[in-house]
Formats: C-alpha cells, sequence, structure tokens
C-alpha cells in the first residue's frame, strides 16, 4: 500500500487555464463546479464526523466568509462579450431561476470567481432585461426623472427635426456649436430632474442581484455539442 501508481509516460498535464477553456468550449464546464463542490462537502462531513469542536466550526466560518468577501476582488465583465448579448436568451423558469438544487455555496474562491465569469456570459441577456425592469421601476417612483428623461428626448428629437429642415449639414461649424449647446441643455436637465438617481439605484440594485446569482447559481449544463459517430 505504501507503493503509488507509476506516472504514466504517454499521460498530458494540461494547465487549469487550458482545461477549463476545453471544458468551456466542449459544454462540460459545469464539472469543474460540481467537483469542487462534492469535494468540498466530503471534507466538511469527514472533519464533521472526526470532531466538532469549536474550532473547527470557527474555521468553517472563517472559510465561508473570506469565500464571500472575495466577490469585491472580482470582475464579472471579465469575459463578457458583445456576442454574449447577441445570443439566446436563457429560459427565465427553467434556466435562470431553476430548481432549489441549482444554488449553493461555492466552496473556494476559484469555484466562485469561476461560477461568476460564466454565468455572467450565460445569462447576459436576462441581467440586462433585470436592469431595464430595475429602471423603469425607479423613473416610476420618481416622477420628476422621468419627465427629465422625455424633455432630453424629445429635445434631440426636436434638434433633429430642425437638421433635417433647415440642413444644418452644409454648415458644419454652426451644427457643433448648436451639439454642444443641445449637449449642456440635456445635461442640466437631467442633473435637474434627478435622471442620475434613478440611473443609479437602477445599477445598483441590478448589479446586486447579478453578482449574488450568478455567485449562488450552479453550472448548469449547456447544450453539448452532437458528437459525430
Amino acid at each position: 500500500m505504501g507503493k503509488v501508481f507509476a506516472s504514466n509516460p504517454l499521460s498530458l498535464n494540461v494547465p487549469d487555464p487550458a482545461f477549463e477553456s476545453w471544458l468551456r468550449d466542449s459544454g462540460y464546464l459545469e464539472i469543474l463546479d460540481t467537483a469542487t463542490t462534492t469535494s468540498a462537502t466530503a471534507v466538511t462531513t469527514a472533519s464533521t464526523k472526526e470532531t466538532a469542536t469549536a474550532t473547527t466550526i470557527t474555521h468553517s466560518l472563517l472559510h465561508y466568509l473570506y469565500t464571500f468577501i472575495s466577490l469585491l476582488t472580482v470582475n464579472p465583465f471579465a469575459k463578457l462579450t458583445a456576442d454574449d448579448f447577441s445570443a439566446k436568451t436563457p429560459s427565465w423558469t427553467r434556466e435562470f431561476i431553476g430548481a432549489l438544487g441549482s444554488y449553493s455555496f461555492p466552496s473556494s474562491p476559484h469555484t466562485l470567481k469561476l461560477r461568476v465569469h460564466e454565468n455572467v456570459k450565460r445569462y447576459a441577456r436576462n441581467y440586462a432585461s433585470l436592469f431595464i425592469l430595475f429602471f423603469a421601476c425607479s423613473l416610476y417612483q420618481m416622477p420628476l426623472a422621468l419627465v427629465g428623461l422625455i424633455s432630453s428626448l424629445a429635445l434631440w428629437d426636436f434638434f433633429k427635426f430642425c437638421s433635417d429642415k433647415w440642413n444644418w449639414d452644409r454648415y458644419p461649424v454652426i451644427r457643433q456649436v448648436l451639439v454642444r449647446i443641445a449637449q449642456c441643455a440635456t445635461l442640466v436637465v437631467l442633473m435637474l430632474l434627478n435622471v442620475q438617481m434613478a440611473l443609479f439605484c437602477a445599477l445598483a440594485i441590478s448589479y446586486i442581484v447579478m453578482i449574488l446569482h450568478a455567485a449562488f447559481r450552479k453550472l448548469s449544463p449547456s447544450k453539448h455539442p452532437s458528437r459525430i459517430r
């Protein structure tokens, strides 16, 4: 039993980033999430059976706290691309929300980072829809902000109408001056009517919902490519 398996000279040592990239391209990235979660659960169960001292409980709490705090160091948009917004919107009930067993506490900061990056890419359109919904609710709660937004849109629509009617394109200098004046007027209207507060509230709420959902949502299996026989 003291002898371990001999190393196979034909085996390949694949770096972790390359292996994760291969799993992502193949549609099996959830294997990493399942493996790390299962191993962490097994270690926790074994340590609990051996001893249930206050030190073990404190160590577990500190580990969970450290993992949760690592959310502050994760950039959720690091792997987000424009193509993610052109993909099909995942189902809200079956894929985005999922069942109760679709959520668990990440076993490590690495698993948390992996979940956040992949879930933000996968559910980018869902998160964008939630931001629009939160922004609409903020405007509903702040009628002056809604008036300011409509006024700004009406101002630029009036500017376009005047530009087409009097053909301001023939006078680029005058047109540029008028554009700057319209921009300043728009900024004043938005600031006075607190549109920026509605936008900030929508951004803050949608970001919190996105980061928590992406961190606790397990990596569900994606559509695996069909194998050629």
